[in-house]
């Protein structure tokens, strides 16, 4: 590990002047790229203390052995070469998108002699016309066969159309009136150019004109008795309409622009583009990357920009591009995309209307492709296998953890504090096993602490001792769990395992130290040492054990950590859950909800009998007794519920302000604090 002072440049000896510079590990490898405005104070960020560094520009610091620059005119020139140097060296420490999938893409060859119509795969070629990419072949050969009604154009492959010149007769294509065939010299090369160059018009979004005049055709044909024309053209247009019908219209002022979105965690990001012309979705794409420097997600936005339109000209670069984020350097990327276009180029993020909403639904398929892919690597058994070999070798531990339980607290601001258990077993969610606990501030029938307020450390122990203490429950006695245990425990007799049987390997806990300590003190507190403890801290994915100073750092690209994570992950979702539905009930009750043994029938028929609560609180005891399946038990401790309860402040019109009185029996159900909501 080298010692980035050993290799910083002197004072003075760094221009301030815009430029390109690369970091050189020990061998002479180019190991990150980077473009600044300003060259001395780009490089001087790079070389303050390594302990203010984020991790992973401290880890590029340390790996590399040299830098060196070049100074360019402008920004624009700097990103240029910028793009040119990471296609060419590669770097390690520089985001690289992937395709999560080769997208096809429909081909119109102008380069031939005979433009050819057909899918294609893979790198672009010059003088290819392509549209797309789609989501799936089949999606691109309807659309295709529908439009080659109206536009004949070649499809065969170079062999077939060389044989049919051969013998003199087309393929049956030519014959069923799909292909022009210019195989056997039916139209000239320069007709079939022109309707190839029609094909592409209309693909290209610009449909309006060509039906116009198909339909003046038609018209005019039927006047002059041509029916059978007529109904030629009529039967095109319908092909036509159906061909534009597979994309649906999503912005109606006919817009050409292309859509990127970006969903991201601490290790990888997704990044999703929706290309639209002529208001329609004529493609997308996505790609999937790690993060491996520090990149906010302008700076993805930016990677972005330059992998998707490094390689593009003309057309292919559209009018407008809708981001998330605008990149720290917008004029000069707006500047080379309108020199990639030719003409001016809009680089902006969406406020509102249609392409507001459109960029919401870019950004759910980035997250769904963001999900899919952990999903993916997940799923995989040798993945899952080696995941769980690198955790227990991190770990230190004797084998495999087959079984992980993770714990998670969640509250709001202090109130409603729930945790949840989730279960992964061989390295794949157990969703039967989960559980979710209220976290009550005592341990079995101790009172440890009043279970209010954020203390997740306290909470996360309570936790923890209560599954574990189940276990030692169930491993000593058969039979139904104590009554004491609450919700967490209930009777099972179908024969089924009991909850809580099985001990797990390893108890992994949303956190850094202190709630890896309270986990471990909870299982020495119950006797247990053959369970192992860890906690994953969420800022720096850094994994924590007991008793040491030090995490344990994961490498970026261990499957372990990404199993890790998952459970971690899983965990917060399964617990924001349970406390999200938890306060919603909270804020939905109302005073009638804590009378003990009062149902729902019987609460709708106090309420329709007296028409209000208001109206119930000052009921007598007799007068409740007047209600039919409301014996005289139940009517006092109504009456001691409603007269403990405090009342709701009154209602008020906002609007004039007037005082409403209470008579709408649908308020009956709502919350005595309503009026401090409000």
């Amino acid at each position: 590990m080298a010692d980035p002072s050993s290799y910083r440049p002197q004072p003075g000896q760094v221009p301030d002047s815009p430029g390109v510079y690369r970091f050189r590990d020990e061998h002479r490898r180019v190991i990150y790229v980077g473009k600044a405005k300003s060259l001395r104070q780009r490089l001087a960020n790079y070389f303050q203390d390594v302990a203010g560094l984020h991790p992973r520009t401290a880890t590029m610091v340390t790996t590399a052995a040299s830098v060196e620059w070049t100074v360019v005119s402008t920004e624009v020139e700097a990103l240029q070469l910028e793009y040119s140097w990471i296609k060419e060296y590669d770097p390690r420490f520089n985001v690289k998108y992937r395709d999560d999938k080769s997208y096809p893409s429909l081909a119109v060859t102008l380069n031939e002699e005979y433009p050819r119509v057909q899918v294609m795969r893979g790198p672009k070629k010059k003088g290819v016309r392509y549209f797309g990419p789609y989501a799936h072949a089949w999606a691109i050969r309807e659309t295709v066969d529908l439009m080659l009604r109206v536009f004949p154009v070649r499809t065969c492959s170079a062999g077939v159309f060389k044989r049919s010149a051969q013998i003199g007769r087309p393929c049956l294509l030519g014959y069923i009136g799909k292909c022009s065939a210019p195989c056997v010299g039916r139209v000239t090369p320069e007709e079939h150019r022109e309707l190839a160059e029609d094909f592409c018009d209309f693909m290209a979004g610009r449909t309006g004109a060509y039906l116009s005049r198909l339909e003046r055709e038609m018209h005019l044909a039927a006047e002059d008795m041509e029916y059978e024309k007529a109904a030629r053209l009529r039967d095109d247009i319908g092909a036509l309409r159906r061909a534009m019908e597979k994309n649906a219209v999503v912005l109606a002022d006919a817009t050409d622009a292309d859509l990127i979105a970006v969903a991201e965690d601490e290790l990888e990001a997704a990044v999703q583009i929706f290309h639209v012309r002529g208001g329609r979705v004529r493609g997308q794409r996505g790609w999937v990357t790690d993060k491996v420097e520090a990149v906010d997600t302008a700076g993805l936005v930016e990677h972005a920009l330059q992998q998707l339109y490094g390689e593009e000209k003309g057309e292919a670069v559209p009018k407008e591009v809708l981001v998330p984020a605008l990149p720290e350097d917008t004029p000069a990327l707006g500047q080379w995309l309108a020199e990639r276009r030719g003409s001016q180029v809009s680089l902006r993020i969406p406020q509102r209307g249609d392409k507001k909403a459109l960029m919401e639904t870019v950004h759910r398929n980035a997250q769904q492709s963001l999900a899919l892919h952990k999903t993916k690597r997940a799923s995989d058994l040798t993945t899952r296998s080696r995941a769980l070999e690198e955790i227990a070798e991190a770990l230190e531990l004797d084998g495999a953890p087959l079984r992980i339980e993770c714990f998670d607290i969640s509250h709001l601001q202090g109130d409603d504090v729930v945790a949840s258990m989730v279960v992964f077993e061989d390295g794949l969610a157990r969703k039967s096993e989960y559980r979710r606990f209220q976290v009550k501030g005592r341990v079995g029938d101790t009172q440890v602490w009043h279970g209010e307020g954020q203390d997740d450390v306290r909470s996360m122990h309570e936790v923890v001792s209560r599954r574990f203490r189940r276990y030692l429950l169930e491993k000593s006695r058969t039979g139904e769990w104590d009554p004491q245990d609450g919700e967490d425990g209930l009777p099972e007799d179908d024969g089924k395992p009991k909850r809580f049987a099985y001990p797990p390997q390893l108890v992994v806990v949303d956190g850094g130290q202190p709630q890896v300590a309270a986990a471990r003190r909870a299982l020495d507190e119950l006797g247990i040492d053959d369970v192992a403890v860890c906690g994953l801290a969420k800022r720096l994915e850094e994994v924590w054990v007991p008793g040491e100073d030090d995490p344990v750092v994961l490498p970026r690209t261990s499957e372990g950590l990404y199993l890790l994570q998952r459970v971690r992950d899983e965990a917060h979702r399964f617990a924001i859950q349970y406390q999200r539905s938890k306060r919603g009930k909270r804020l939905k009750s109302g005073p009638l909800d804590e009378v003990p043994g009062l149902g729902e029938s019987r609460k709708r028929a106090l309420v329709k009998h007296f028409g209000s609560v208001k109206k119930l609180r000052q009921a007598t005891i007799d007068q409740i007794c007047e209600v039919p399946g409301i014996g005289r038990k139940t009517a006092e401790t109504v009456a001691a519920a409603l007269a403990g309860a405090v009342p709701a402040g009154p209602a008020v019109n906002t609007a004039t302000g007037e005082i409403i009185e209470d008579e709408n029996p649908a308020r009956a159900g709502a919350s005595s604090e309503r009026g401090t909501e409000q």
